[in-house]
């Protein structure tokens, strides 16, 4: 046995990944993916996640193929989520996968690396958690520290596990916005008297109230932009409490154009790249405007910016409460839902931020 019992990767010709997470999780990956490439470039790359995170990899030139979970069929009955999942484990049991990587902790992707069937099936080190010879199924385990972690080193760790070491240059973030996307972005701009390069956008919520200030914050940013003559766009997930959410906002400050809940999410990472800066908490935007360098100001209050802040970004700024509980990771002071780093920060510890970068005197136009 080698030191550090990497395995022999010369022969591997197929690889997949699983991600089964939400959206900013598994955009977060990316660069696992190139760094795979890079590595094996004969090898064909495919991943395995949810259905609706597609958005987040489509287009990522290291991805051949996608398996791709319908979360729904949780919702059905016995014998209809059965026959569905057998389909998808049939599927990656016929694909002869020579490694399967597991970025999630959860079980269902241990099992999806069981089926595969793969020689060398790598997991993060389950510690007593989940079904019982869940640890004997990964062929190499990786740690996971105790202390705060960029979420993209976490799972870079996975490589480096089996004795792949990316170069700091080769860990960027990648996300696929089409000129079809940019193109009608564009269009519904112009419509609006609303210049490509001129705008802030704000994403002020999450569908983890707790993670965002209240909506008369954003209110107060948003006339704060207006006295700088600065045009502002709003956007936010279709969920009801989102829009519910932002129509408080919008009925407080009339005339903002609010396209949340009305594009997608490639049309949003469009959107953010024709923008002049991102005001976000701590939610995707946040790591699309890393993988496109817009400028950002990311607002953070009981998450941890260290484990989920921008990602090789020298245009972003975190603004945080230097209260001594947080990061304490839950639901709102208690569990109340509700935040105090984030009701009592101040619209000014915004503005310092996007001053600092400097965007607020600066126009640049994109054609």
């Amino acid at each position: 046995m080698s030191y550090g019992n990497y395995p022999d990767l010369a022969g591997v010709k197929r690889v997949l990944v699983v991600k089964l997470r939400h959206h900013g999780d598994v955009l977060l990956t990316s660069p696992v993916f190139s760094e795979l490439k890079k590595v094996l470039p004969q090898a064909q790359i495919d991943a395995f996640i949810y259905a609706e995170t597609l958005p987040m990899l489509e287009g990522h030139p290291a991805i051949s193929n996608f398996f791709l979970y319908d979360r729904h069929l949780k919702k059905r009955g016995f014998f209809p989520r059965f026959i569905g999942e057998a389909k998808l484990l049939r599927q990656v049991r016929k694909a002869g996968f020579d490694l399967v990587i597991n970025l999630t902790e959860g079980d269902r992707g241990a099992i999806i690396a069981f089926v595969s069937g793969a020689k060398i099936r790598v997991g993060f080190d389950p510690q007593g958690s989940g079904f019982a010879g869940k640890r004997k199924i990964y062929t190499h385990l990786a740690k996971t520290p105790k202390s705060p972690r960029h979420t993209v080193e976490r799972q870079l760790d996975v490589l480096r596990r089996i004795g792949i070491f990316p170069l700091e240059q080769d860990r960027a973030l990648t996300f696929h916005v089409g000129s079809d996307c940019l193109e009608k972005m564009q269009s519904c701009l112009r419509e609006e008297g609303i210049r490509s390069g001129d705008f802030f956008l704000i994403h002020p919520v999450s569908r983890w109230r707790f993670k965002c200030p209240p909506p008369s914050f954003t209110v107060s940013l948003i006339e704060e932009l207006k006295k700088k003559n600065i045009p502002v766009v709003l956007t936010s997930g279709p969920d009801a409490q989102e829009r519910a959410f932002m129509q408080e906002i919008t009925k407080a400050v009339p005339g903002i154009l609010d396209l949340g809940g009305k594009i997608n999410l490639k049309e949003l990472g469009a959107l953010i790249r024709l923008s002049r800066g991102l005001i976000c908490v701590d939610s995707v935007p946040l790591h699309m405007a890393s993988a496109l360098k817009t400028p950002v100001v990311a607002i953070f209050g009981p998450t941890s910016e260290e484990n989920w802040g921008p990602w090789m970004h020298p245009k972003a700024k975190v603004v945080a409460q230097p209260f001594t509980c947080r990061p304490c990771h839950l639901d709102g002071c208690g569990g109340s839902k509700r935040s105090e780093c984030l009701y009592t920060l101040s619209v000014q510890q915004v503005l310092s931020a996007l001053e600092s970068l400097p965007i607020l005197e600066t126009s640049i136009a994109i054609k």
